[in-house]
């Protein structure tokens, strides 16, 4: 046997034993029966063990035939025979380190349901009361608050503006939605700072439409049904913002951290409105629509489950430990599956496209937590089990 095909046969056995995916060695597997009558183990003062991914490894192959040199190919090899005077070679094999840069872009990938739209509010309250006296109550009152009043509508008109507009950053957003909200609470608090509210609370109509339900509108004549609304969108738009960012070819260090705060915000406005502002409503959410309680739960479990996709990729950059991948991945996953449970009793009509993204996430997830977990069992020589794991994530 030449040189040559003494190395062919070996690379050939390494290719046969690559069922894991994470070596090609094993305890007590036959290789090539052609030329061994014995397995290949690998040889250490443990005795035999499986290779761990990017180790060096000394081999035992026992042969039927004269001992080959693999010496000219730039394998190191030495011999040796044991009591029953069988010569064996010893040599070192590489095992390559898995590559899992192409996952981490992969997952970075954010199903986004479209912005509310809204009907114009002119705030014009001029002629609301009747009579001679009250109309110069109204006409001075509503002089006097007429700076407001405009302020108001163009604070308005601005933030609408801003959802649409691609050049918007977190800043320009929070300013905007800042100076829009602080103006509306002049329709929702008293002014005296007490617990009742504004006299100002139903005096306009407010419309909007709905994330899932398409261009059918809800109205209300209520000023916090407005701000909630309102709120929603900007919570959508730190989405869509950190979507935007994630699609990027190279994301920087720094664009990750502002995908990771974006959703953070996201998911804090969601959660806000929910414990806060919604149960203030007069007339209850519908069933399906965007302020019940099913879809605010399953946005703000998407936006941690997002938020944690980040987390995750950057702990596959800094090399950590494979048993603390495979616990955030796990929790992720989860994460995917609790919001997929939330909109399960919602028509399929309406939410089966955001939930097939849920789900598919989840199988994203639960691959890496198998994958991860079984490196972590291949680091402590538990083969079979490691094995398992990489075959569950496989399904």
């Amino acid at each position: 046997m030449s040189v040559q095909e003494g190395h062919a046969r070996m690379c050939a056995c390494a290719r046969s034993r690559r069922s894991t995916g994470l070596g090609t060695g094993g305890r007590g597997w036959v290789v090539n029966r052609k030329w061994t009558f014995g397995a290949l183990v690998a040889v250490g003062d443990a005795g035999p063990r499986v290779s761990r991914v990017g180790d060096r490894c000394r081999w035992v192959c026992r042969l039927s035939t004269p001992p080959f040199e693999f010496s000219k190919t730039g394998v190191p090899v030495s011999h040796r025979t044991d009591r029953a005077g069988v010569e064996d070679t010893v040599f070192t094999l590489f095992v390559p380190k898995l590559k899992v840069k192409h996952l981490e872009k992969m997952t970075h990938w954010f199903h986004r349901n479209p912005l509310k739209a809204t009907a114009p509010v002119s705030f014009n309250y001029y002629g609301v009361v009747t009579g001679p006296a009250a109309s110069k109550i109204c006409s001075l009152l509503y002089y006097l608050f007429l700076s407001h009043i405009s302020d108001l509508r163009s604070s308005r008109a601005r933030l609408l503006e801003l959802f649409t507009d691609l050049s918007c950053n977190p800043e320009m957003m929070k300013n905007a939605a800042d100076s829009y909200f602080s103006l509306l609470q002049g329709f929702i608090n008293s002014l005296d700072e007490s617990t009742q509210e504004s006299k100002l609370r139903y005096i306009q109509n407010f419309k909007w439409t709905d994330t899932l339900q398409g261009q059918v509108p809800s109205a209300q004549q209520d000023a916090v049904f407005e701000l909630i609304s309102m709120g929603f969108n900007v919570a959508l738009w730190y989405t869509k913002y950190a979507s935007r960012l994630a699609g990027k070819e190279n994301i920087t260090e720094d664009e990750a951290k502002e995908v990771h705060r974006s959703l953070k915000i996201a998911a804090g406005i969601f959660k806000h409105l929910k414990e806060s502002h919604i149960p203030k409503l007069i007339t209850p959410a519908e069933k399906g629509r965007d302020l019940e309680a099913r879809l605010i739960e399953a946005y703000i479990i998407q936006c941690q489950a997002e938020a944690q996709e980040v987390t995750i990729a950057r702990a596959i950059e800094l090399k950590h430990a494979p048993g603390l991948i495979a616990a955030l991945a796990y929790e992720t996953a989860n994460f995917y599956q609790k919001a997929d449970h939330a909109l399960s009793s919602l028509e399929p009509a309406y939410s089966a496209k955001w939930r097939k993204y849920l789900h598919l996430k989840m199988c994203f997830y639960t691959a890496y937590a198998y994958c991860y977990h079984g490196q972590t069992l291949l680091a402590s020589d538990k083969c079979g089990e490691a094995i398992r794991s990489l075959q569950e994530a496989e399904k």
